[in-house]
């Protein structure tokens, strides 16, 4: 069993910038697809970042490329989201989703993932 806890959600004014971390115990992810989801209020959980199975390829939501960066610490058994240039509709509850067998074309599909954290609220507003 592989647990997933998130924490960096926060308040931040449009065009700031937050680091989410989501902190894997119970085995090492270091090759699992991990992938960070959200989910805002009447909305449905979409992936905005992830990492495919073995760990060295990246994907991202269009609408958050080049503003978010995934990236993870081995050694920590740790994967970060860091988002800059924060707008309003980034506003959503955060998730940490991982799976050691996702093959590629599932990796929005939250529905492939076995393991989740429990979510960290980001707020963007001035």
């Amino acid at each position: 069993q592989v647990q997933l806890v998130e924490t960096g959600g926060g308040l931040v004014q449009p065009g700031g910038s937050l680091r989410l971390s989501c902190a894997a115990s119970g085995r090492t992810i270091r090759r699992y697809a991990v992938a960070w989801f959200r989910q805002a209020p009447g909305k449905e959980r979409e992936v905005v970042a992830a990492f495919t199975r073995g760990g060295s390829t990246t994907l991202y939501k269009d609408s958050v490329k080049g503003r978010f960066t995934i990236s993870k610490d081995n050694d920590k058994n740790t994967v970060y989201l860091q988002m800059n240039g924060l707008k309003a509709e980034d506003t959503a509850v955060y998730y940490c989703a991982a799976d050691p067998y996702l093959i590629y074309s599932d990796v929005g599909r939250q529905t492939a993932y076995d393991y989740w954290g429990q979510g960290t609220q980001v707020n963007v507003s001035s």
